[in-house]
């Protein structure tokens, strides 16, 4: 049973998935913000519902790219690849969990539910295939990558808005030097299963001024909240902060073209989006 569980967490990407929920689960709170009381019982059928969704979106993604993976360090020891778990098991197990997780997210409200499936289908048919084709791929995945945000709030508010798609906005803008921080550490592996991530396609100074001046972006992007007045200073002044360092990291990688730099730039990416969103939880007007 243990092995099962272990092959599972692999399966789902469990890291991944907790950071997926831990968004929607923020954005949910933000938007219950504005109402009379916060409905803890849909907060944790989002919760629940949007793991599974995640998860069956990231099964999908190991079945399809299962040959990929064997040529990869990094992913030659997950279930599929090691064929500790077929793909029968795995595409029963995904569409379980997809068809449960999209009904507990529907039940909610049916833009919600939709929203769920578009992801779904998205991330696992369109960002998915296009890893080995063209870096526009990063442009792709980070549409799914930002709905959490979106999915959450719509869960609470019911339709989608200015202060929704500010949040989306945010995530979809983070996602690029997140994506890329990665890109670049991960390259050499990428290259044996043919993923161009990188926007030149590989480690050079063009990819990283792209990279940084995407950080740049995301400053003014994340002061939004304050701009609009639905976030206090305090959160205006966290997001400004927060995106000098994070642009400074990317800066450094510009400058020294090294791993460790885009090593620093990725952790600095796991940094960022959490407090920012923690901070607006906590400083809406």
């Amino acid at each position: 049973m243990g092995a099962f569980f272990k092959d599972f967490k692999n399966l789902v990407k469990l890291r991944l998935t907790f950071l997926v929920v831990f968004s929607a689960s923020i954005s949910f709170l933000i938007a219950a913000e504005s109402q009379i009381s916060i409905n803890w019982y849909n907060w944790l059928k989002l919760i629940v519902g949007g793991f599974l969704v995640t998860s069956a979106a990231n099964g999908f993604n190991e079945i399809i790219e299962k040959d990929l993976d064997k040529l990869m360090k990094r992913t030659m020891d997950r279930p599929l690849p090691s064929e500790r778990m077929t793909n029968g098991q795995a595409l029963v197990l995904s569409l379980l969990m997809g068809i449960l997780g999209t009904y507990l997210l529907g039940s909610l409200n049916i833009l919600t539910g939709i929203l769920s499936v578009f992801s779904i289908l998205f991330y696992a048919f369109i960002y998915t295939p296009l890893k080995q084709k063209s870096p526009i791929a990063v442009f792709m995945g980070a549409i799914p990558g930002a709905l959490p945000p979106l999915i959450g709030y719509v869960a609470a508010h019911g339709q989608i808005n200015q202060i929704a798609l500010v949040l989306f906005g945010i995530q979809f803008v983070w996602q690029f030097p997140h994506f890329w921080a990665i890109a670049w550490v991960l390259d050499d592996d990428y290259k044996k299963a043919g993923f161009r991530l990188l926007p030149t396609t590989k480690r050079d100074r063009i990819s990283a001024l792209i990279t940084w001046l995407s950080t740049l972006i995301l400053i003014p992007v994340s002061l939004l909240p304050t701009i609009y007045g639905f976030g206090g200073y305090i959160i205006g002044g966290v997001s400004l902060v927060m995106g000098l360092i994070f642009s400074y990291q990317a800066f450094v990688l510009m400058k020294k073209l090294d791993i460790k730099s885009a090593q620093q730039l990725m952790f600095g990416s796991f940094i960022y989006l959490p407090i920012v969103q923690l901070v607006l939880l906590f400083n809406l007007k």
